[in-house]
């Protein structure tokens, strides 16, 4: 008979849990609350297999489970859990849990994989042991994405391709499972080509010398864009988003890739930016206060600083010369920090350069400076909205969503803030509150009752 501890902080799914696997798993079976009681158990008892929730308190399952496999502990380890998602899934995996299972309403069908799950991995089925059950673990991981998805083996071969990128592709699972050298590229960009994917160990030069604009690379995930001419001539903006998966040893077995195509989406602002080109940084989101001194106090006197924003603002709105542009209004911003709209329009060019986060920061300073502006209010939620959708951040888009929300209670008028805002709830899947959204700025359009307050950049010359 095997033994098994269960760690979960919900005492019906102990019970309901402990039931199962001592009726049907014939199983000996030990039942806690807490990883701190279940760590002092393990001082002087051991078990065949351990099933901790993801989500407790303290000390969470992924926070345990590398506490004992630091200590060298192999205890075949289940994550049992409601947390959903593909982030839940990989980290439990690449810290060496045998196996994932999520919760669902019907607990009846989990608890069935999950002796399935223990006799497995206590026969020494684990992740790594045979290219078979790599290929289950991966598809698993995989089925969690709630966008298009595909995983490949460290050959570079496809192992899993759920069912949504089959339907964006038109490419049933049983076609691509198999196929390698870039086919699965072919859907995309009509060519054989490096994905995401395929990038996710080399550096940032690499990576951008491919094309692809860095979104986020950071923890194991790379999260980017390309903008591809399509087999019809169009462009398009795919986002994408890859990491690499362990086996509970460590060792790399694979890689996961979602796509999804965001150009209506974000509409025709990525495919006006150039694609991405190394080159050195002019400026900096983070810049030093303004030395104090008679020679500042004589250059406001004189309006330098008006005259250096003047000519970041005709390099910038005239010239399209983000860059220097740049450096004309920290240039003026040095001279003078106080002036809002070169904090402002500083940021708009970071944000076409596609520095969108250095971009926010700097809108958010002009923001701090003339609380309440309504062009700038705009252009934080429009910054936030980028960044939500190409880094696929359900929390940066309801920052975006309360951030067009604050625009229209000072001018409920604006067309453009009713249409953005019903694309982010159209990101965070509601759809119905998205429709209604978009009805608003239609109106507002057809009735010509759009307003929106902003300058008048020409008059400024």
């Amino acid at each position: 008979m095997l033994s098994v501890m269960i760690i979960d902080d919900e005492e019906e799914i102990l019970n309901i849990t402990r039931l199962f696997l001592e009726r049907f798993g014939d199983m000996e079976v030990s039942t806690l609350k807490s990883a701190k009681e279940a760590l002092a158990l393990m001082k002087n008892h051991s078990f065949d297999a351990i099933i901790v929730d993801y989500d407790l308190p303290e000390i969470n399952g992924i926070e345990f489970l590398k506490i004992i496999r630091s200590k060298g502990d192999t205890t075949p380890v289940i994550i049992f859990t409601g947390v959903g998602g593909e982030y839940a899934a990989i980290e439990a995996l690449n810290n060496g849990a045998n196996f994932f299972l999520k919760k669902g309403e019907d607990i009846n069908p989990q608890l069935r994989d999950m002796v399935h799950m223990v006799r497995r991995a206590v026969d020494g089925m684990v992740v790594g042991k045979g290219l078979g059950n790599t290929q289950k673990i991966l598809s698993d991981v995989v089925g969690f994405f709630p966008e298009p998805a595909f995983a490949i083996d460290r050959e570079g071969k496809v192992i899993s391709w759920n069912a949504e990128i089959a339907a964006i592709t038109g490419i049933d699972q049983k076609d691509m499972i198999g196929r390698k050298e870039y086919e699965y590229a072919l859907p995309f960009f009509g060519r054989r080509a490096p994905m995401l994917i395929d990038l996710i160990f080399q550096d940032e030069k690499t990576i951008r010398q491919h094309n692809y604009s860095i979104v986020a690379h950071e923890q194991g995930t790379l999260i980017g864009w390309i903008k591809i001419t399509g087999t019809d001539g169009k462009e398009r903006v795919w986002w994408m988003k890859a990491m690499p998966l362990y086996d509970a040893k460590g060792i790399f077995i694979g890689a996961i890739g979602a796509v999804r195509d965001i150009t209506d989406l974000l509409g025709t602002e990525l495919l006006k930016q150039p694609a991405p080109v190394e080159v050195e940084a002019k400026g900096s989101a983070k810049m030093e206060p303004a030395a104090r001194g008679q020679g500042k106090m004589f250059d406001r006197i004189l309006g330098k600083a008006k005259s250096q924003y003047q000519e970041g603002l005709r390099l910038y709105y005239r010239e399209g010369r983000f860059e220097d542009a740049i450096v004309a209004f920290d240039h003026a911003l040095e001279i003078n920090p106080s002036l809002a709209f070169a904090w402002h329009d500083r940021g708009i060019c970071l944000r076409e350069l596609g520095r969108d986060e250095e971009g926010l920061a700097s809108i958010e300073k002009a923001l701090d400076l003339s609380p309440g502006n309504e062009e700038i209010l705009f252009n934080r939620a429009e910054t936030l909205k980028k960044i939500g959708i190409l880094q696929g951040d359900r929390k940066i888009l309801e920052q975006a969503v309360n951030a067009y929300n604050e625009v229209l209670e000072k001018n409920p008028a604006l067309a453009d803030a009713w249409n953005n805002l019903g694309i982010c709830t159209k990101g965070q899947g509601k759809d119905e509150l998205s429709r209604q959204y978009f009805e608003r700025a239609r109106d507002l359009k057809r009735f010509n009752k759009d307003q929106f307050h902003k300058r008048n950049l020409e008059s400024l010359f």
